[in-house]
């Protein structure tokens, strides 16, 4: 199983012969080879694997994953809280 993570493409360029880009993840920008989705424009977001833009999707489908997200990381910590209380009854 692997997880792909939804990034807003900013920026397309080449870089080696290899069409590259620059991705936003919510406020962090990373480089991404953009070899498998030659069709992706400035402006749409991208499914992004180990670097690699795997599929352009709309934004409507990258909302519902960054809550998706949103939900594993309260989910997170309401586990690292509820064992941290735990910790302190000992």
């Amino acid at each position: 199983m692997c997880l792909g993570v939804p990034g807003k493409l900013l920026e397309v360029y080449e870089r080696d012969n290899l069409a590259m880009g620059k991705v936003d993840f919510g406020g962090i920008q990373k480089e991404v080879c953009l070899a498998y989705t030659p069709e992706a424009e400035v402006g749409q977001y991208v499914l992004v694997h180990v670097g690699f833009a795997l599929s352009c999707i709309d934004e409507a489908e990258a909302q519902e994953i960054f809550s998706y997200l949103q939900e594993i990381d309260e989910a997170m910590g309401e586990e690292e809280d509820a064992a941290a209380e735990g910790a302190g009854d000992e």
